[in-house]
């Protein structure tokens, strides 16, 4: 259209100079020759020239005869509009790797800020006490196995971090396999039940099943990682729990493959906004109450490696001041 326009603005030109013959006939054919030809060769060279590096940049390719058809028959197919589109979706692309990173990156912050300070807690403390023995209460026998003791607590706590760390560690990268078999879901919750009835009984509280799921569930999955998953879950709600309060455990079948194992108990609950980040390690909703009862914080984050290595999910339902809920679904055996 350009070299058209063009074209017929000198023809119209030389026929102002000179009467209609040949000559104006002459002049538009070759101003639109060549017209079309600069802009047909010299810009679509210059722009394609231009794509071509945007392509290499978007997709990181270096030149291979699969590249030089792809620039020779595939690129020249497309509009500048379908190239600002492929361009549009790359810039998304990397704009969602960014945030993703970012986010990585604020949480390794929070991982490495959260680990110094569990692992600060106890080292200070071990260093207080053997600092305090060095220094003449080794000699006092009415404080220093007192404080060998407690320092031994300390060490205790440290070695059951490292523990926890070593074990999720494990989990993320598949060192630790899954070894399935079948079993019954509520023998293995009665098993949990007898560990904890003395630490439920100093408060007070009852352990039992709800109504209507007390009948055998087979499932098929890792038992002595289902019982941990178990053992963390209970525990909690016995510690988080209020004094003379309940932990119930319901097994629900779902469906012709999956169970779902739910424990719940009447305490104080969690604010909606801690729920997203329940998961997490070290995060804790409430860390007051935590240090005073103890434990790594890291729990809740061994719960959902060992249910994502089974290929399940595992969830939190809670409300302040009613209680809250953990569940998680297995896998159901043929039996």
């Amino acid at each position: 259209m350009t070299a058209a326009l063009l074209g017929v603005s000198n023809a119209l030109l030389s026929l102002a100079l000179k009467p209609f013959g040949f000559v104006t006939l002459f002049v538009f054919a070759a101003t639109f020759a060549v017209v079309y030809f600069l802009y047909h060769y010299t810009l679509q060279r210059f722009i394609y020239r231009k794509i071509k590096l945007i392509y290499k940049f978007i997709y990181q390719t270096k030149a291979t005869k699969k590249e030089e058809i792809f620039y020779k028959h595939i690129l020249p197919e497309k509009s500048i509009d379908e190239v600002s589109d492929d361009v549009e979706r790359w810039a998304n692309q990397r704009k969602q790797e960014i945030e993703v990173l970012q986010a990585n990156e604020q949480f390794r912050k929070e991982f490495l800020m959260n680990l110094a300070h569990e692992l600060r807690t106890p080292i200070f403390s071990v260093q207080g006490y053997v600092s305090t023995l060095l220094g003449g209460a080794l000699e006092d026998e009415t404080v220093n196995r007192k404080f060998l003791s407690n320092a031994n607590k300390s060490i205790d706590r440290l070695v059951r971090l490292v523990d926890d760390l070593d074990e999720i560690s494990k989990l993320e990268s598949g060192k630790i396999p899954i070894i399935q078999e079948e079993f019954v879901i509520q023998d293995l919750v009665n098993d949990v039940f007898e560990e904890f009835s003395l630490m439920a009984k100093e408060r007070n509280m009852t352990l039992s099943f709800k109504k209507g799921t007390v009948g055998n569930i087979w499932v098929y999955a890792d038992k002595p990682k289902i019982k941990q998953v178990l053992v963390n879950l209970i525990q909690n709600a016995i510690k988080y729990g209020s004094d003379g309060g309940a932990v119930t455990v319901g097994c629900y079948v779902m469906d012709d493959k999956t169970i779902y194992v739910e424990v719940s108990d009447d305490g104080p609950g969690i604010a909606e906004e801690h729920l997203p980040r329940i998961f997490e390690r070290f995060y804790r909703a409430d860390r007051s109450r935590a240090r005073t009862i103890g434990g790594t914080g890291l729990g809740l984050a061994i719960v959902k490696h060992i249910m994502e290595a089974h290929g399940q999910t595992v969830n939190v339902r809670s409300k302040v001041g009613v209680g809250s809920s953990f569940g998680f679904t297995l896998e159901k055996a043929e039996q």
